[in-house]
């Protein structure tokens, strides 16, 4: 749907690597040039019209973020550079102060990098526990999983909405409810699924939230993440500078300004920011519902299509969303994903930035195909022409 809008498809690529990044369309690279001819200045700093105007779109993005997420107030939306810093102040800056020794966080093998490393990187400064809850035979999260894992030394449940290799949607509402009866802070990485579904901070009860705009059509140096005001009141920033403070002296008086703009040190990715308003504005004018829909008849068309094909071993066909993580038997994965470009289709292959998974995964690396609005039945008819010829594979590569 609305391929017209999207430049990079002119090119003839089949993209089909949304889980990696997403491609963008004209509303949100207009928006950007229009910042860089019509009013390019910074932002919170100049006392004349274009900085005025730069300061005026980089806040109205900052609320657009806030009701595209349901949070309760505009403050609560930080902007930083993309979802791994988010993730990273937050563990940082906030979880690093508020766990000890002994104390548990929840997470899976299936977890990201930016989620999975920093909670390591605490577990060797400060003794903390990370369990893994175990993944179902489908290599999902279950809520009954999720329960059993908890113990009365668990602080933090962090998981993705989506996994970014299963493409499992996490029960979030259940588990957001647990927590908040439990009094277990609740941290998402909403990465892979902000873009695709939709996302309600308040009624998922939940207490941090990270995400990049390069995954939901926004450009690429640019992240949000989300916190409950009384706990952004008591995080500490990572990076001092610029715009961050209300004062500050040769002998250490140091005064901060308020939240959100202590956590925004220095010159922002103003183009950026306003790039996202407008792709927040692009998605909620199809509708994520009719979004999640569209990619997820496409993997079941996918699925449908791909039974002819023997050689081809799925290994999450049993799980909802428009994730398919696959290989070519006897072909390793990134072999298939060359093979694949030569009929200019894109893909994924490897560990996905999830290398703990392949201790639950039957293989250490896969192919991943991930769906997004603009991909079409037509296109999945290529792939599985491309895949059905793949007895040749080697002659094309090599």
């Amino acid at each position: 749907m609305h391929r017209e809008d999207f430049p990079f498809l002119k090119t003839g690529a089949i993209y089909l690597d949304n889980g990696a990044t997403s491609l963008k369309p004209n509303a949100v690279l207009k928006s950007m040039m229009d910042y860089y001819e019509k009013y390019c200045a910074n932002i919170h700093r100049g006392d004349y019209q274009a900085s005025y105007q730069a300061s005026d779109m980089y806040e109205k993005a900052r609320e657009v973020v806030q009701n595209f997420i349901g949070a309760e107030k505009k403050e609560e939306i930080i902007f930083t550079k993309g979802a791994t810093q988010s993730l990273n102040q937050i563990i940082f800056g906030f979880f690093k102060n508020h766990l000890q020794e002994g104390d548990e966080v929840l997470l899976t093998k299936a977890e990201h990098a930016s989620l999975l490393l920093p909670f390591l990187m605490l577990e060797k400064e400060i003794g903390i526990h990370l369990v893994y809850i175990p993944l179902s035979k489908e290599h999902t999260l279950t809520l009954e999983a999720f329960q059993n894992a908890v113990t009365e030394k668990t602080k933090v449940v962090a998981i993705a909405g989506v996994s970014n290799v299963v493409g499992d949607h996490r029960p979030l509402h259940e588990i957001g409810t647990f927590c908040k009866e439990h009094n277990i802070f609740f941290l998402v990485d909403g990465a892979q699924s902000v873009a695709h579904v939709t996302t309600d901070v308040v009624k998922d009860s939940i207490d941090f939230l990270a995400f990049s705009g390069h995954k939901m059509l926004g450009p690429t140096g640019v992240g949000v993440f989300y916190g409950k005001e009384k706990w952004l009141e008591e995080m500490e920033p990572l990076e001092y500078g610029g715009d961050m403070n209300q004062s500050f002296s040769s002998l250490g008086e140091v005064s901060l300004k308020s939240i959100p703009a202590r956590f925004e040190a220095g010159t922002p990715p103003i183009a950026e920011v306003i790039g996202l308003k407008n792709a927040i504005e692009y998605l909620e004018k199809i509708g994520m519902d009719v979004i999640q829909s569209h990619e997820e008849n496409l993997k079941q068309y996918f699925l449908e299509q791909v039974k002819s094909l023997p050689q081809i071993e799925v290994y999450n066909a049993s799980v909802s969303g428009g994730t398919v993580i696959f290989n070519i038997k006897d072909v390793f994965s990134q072999d298939a994903a060359i093979y694949l470009d030569r009929f200019g289709i894109c893909v994924r292959a490897g560990n996905h930035c999830a290398k703990a998974l392949k201790e639950e995964l039957p293989v250490q690396n896969t192919v991943r195909v991930s769906f997004y609005l603009y991909n079409t039945k037509e296109e999945v008819d290529k792939l599985i022409e491309a895949l059905s010829k793949s007895d040749t594979l080697y002659d094309v590569i090599l």
